[in-house]
């Protein structure tokens, strides 16, 4: 079983994995705009940017493989990627399940989201160690984060909820607000860990 991790820990830089994730990511994002089109069209035109969570977490990552194929990095954008995709990932199944606790119906929807949105939180964290971090760019990510979280539970412009979940908005923003520190701290960590930064 030992070596068939580390198999797949080098594939990660390999371009035929990295294409593969490229495909599957750009899909999902594509996927995850359609999601959200009635939202969007619900939302005023100066707030649409800050609706759409997922897919611009999965959007981001999708053009950090393309940098990596194409040979470069660009850290504000790894770190926005790294971020984002990690926090959504983690939201979107944290969403789905309390939902079902609370008696939502157990779809097959509900169930490909599940696993997509997993994944979005995994690869981020197998690929923070190939980021080019550094203070800069991760406190501005975590800026546009922050503030995504505003914007989302102060302009009410979050995610729609489950039906069941409405009555406990506030306390699902703050955990989102929570998760926000979560992801930043995780995707830093993951990255100095593997780079043997000293913070």
């Amino acid at each position: 079983m030992n070596w068939l991790w580390m198999w797949f820990r080098q594939s990660l830089g390999k371009r035929w994995f990295l294409w593969t994730l490229f495909v599957v990511n750009l899909l999902g994002t594509i996927y995850g705009f359609v999601w959200y089109s009635d939202q969007l069209a619900a939302t005023p035109g100066y707030l649409r940017p800050f609706v759409p969570d997922s897919p611009t977490g999965s959007g981001l990552f999708t053009i950090v493989l393309f940098t990596y194929l194409m040979g470069r990095h660009i850290p504000v954008l790894e770190s926005l990627a790294g971020i984002t995709n990690f926090k959504y990932g983690v939201w979107a199944v944290g969403i789905i399940v309390a939902g079902w606790l609370l008696g939502d119906e157990v779809s097959g929807t509900d169930i490909m989201l599940l696993i997509s949105h997993a994944g979005m939180a995994v690869e981020s964290v197998l690929y923070a160690r190939f980021f080019k971090l550094s203070w800069l760019p991760v406190g501005i990510a975590a800026l546009w984060t922050l503030n995504n979280d505003f914007l989302d539970y102060v302009m009410d412009i979050h995610p729609w909820l489950p039906a069941v979940l409405d009555p406990y908005e506030g306390f699902v923003g703050l955990c989102t607000v929570l998760l926000s520190l979560i992801s930043i701290a995780v995707i830093w960590f993951t990255f100095t860990r593997f780079n043997r930064i000293k913070v």
